[in-house]
């Protein structure tokens, strides 16, 4: 507790990073609350009108109320949609972040321990796929996979647990040395046992700082592959596909139906990467000022 009492001290310090905190925590709360909050479910085709496609920000519409930020090519609230689209962009990326975590943190804290032909398999294997850029093998596995929230999940996890492996079995091989964890090793306990109890907490400051990294890039790929089509379905709400949707009318002054999505996409992954920078910083002692 008094840990966590000192590191959230040290990180208020950080006004910045403070600041960016408020904005993923805001971000958060009005994306999980948009249905009650928003003037209309912009997927709910009932409820549209092609007579309010395109119109700017300020109007107002056929069901009454005022369009804030204009409306897209549908006819949808374009305020409403980006809240809808940043819920997705949320739970897409926590999900494929913490999967990741799961997944990269298990084999590289594994291939650590165990040492022999399972460290060199695992570890070629991670290294092979850290050869290629994430959004390649993201694209390559949608494609496979086809669309939807759980192939675009499955796509990203295996884009990206390679770096929490690298990172989990860095961290295992430098704590395997010292002599507390050769001492637990030479009891009856599990190897198991050891693993969790004394391995994993000394190796968690650093996957922590590569999740926040990897939660941002998740949010990141899903609307780049929304953008080009091969992410979510139309049916699904995506910042990516509202930006592509607005990208043909950019030349002709509508450029709120691409710009207001972008620029939220952008706020909240800065933010997220503000905060990730101030956790590595306080995490690792030679980068604190």
């Amino acid at each position: 507790m008094m840990l966590l009492r000192r590191f959230w001290a040290e990180f208020r310090e950080n006004r910045i990073a403070l600041a960016a905190l408020v904005v993923v925590v805001l971000v958060s709360l009005l994306a999980v609350f948009a249905p009650l909050i928003t003037p209309q479910n912009p997927y709910d085709m009932t409820g549209l009108s092609l007579m309010d496609a395109r119109r700017p920000p300020g109007f107002v519409g056929s069901g009454g109320y005022t369009h804030l930020l204009g409306t897209d090519p549908q006819g949808r609230d374009l305020l409403s949609a980006i809240l809808y689209g940043l819920r997705i962009s949320i739970q897409i990326g926590l999900a494929a972040g913490l999967v990741a975590l799961t997944i990269g943190a298990t084999l590289g804290i594994l291939a650590a321990y165990a040492g022999g032909r399972i460290e060199m398999l695992i570890m070629r294997v991670v290294d092979l796929q850290l050869s290629f850029p994430a959004i390649l093998l993201a694209l390559v596995l949608v494609a496979l996979l086809g669309q939807g929230k759980a192939q675009l999940i499955g796509a990203l996890v295996a884009a990206q647990y390679a770096y929490f492996a690298r990172t989990a079995y860095g961290a295992a091989t430098s704590e395997r040395r010292k002599d507390y964890i050769e001492a637990a090793r030479a009891t009856p306990l599990a190897p198991s046992r050891v693993i969790l109890r004394h391995l994993l907490p000394n190796c968690t400051p650093p996957l922590i700082v590569v999740a926040t990294v990897q939660i941002a890039n998740s949010i990141s790929l899903e609307a780049t592959l929304s953008f080009l089509g091969l992410g979510l379905p139309v049916t699904e709400p995506s910042l990516g596909m509202l930006i592509s949707n607005g990208f043909p009318y950019m030349m002709s002054g509508r450029y709120w139906i691409s710009v207001y999505p972008g620029v939220a996409l952008i706020v909240l992954i800065v933010a997220i990467n503000i905060v990730g920078d101030q956790i590595r910083d306080q995490f690792n002692p030679r980068l604190r000022k």
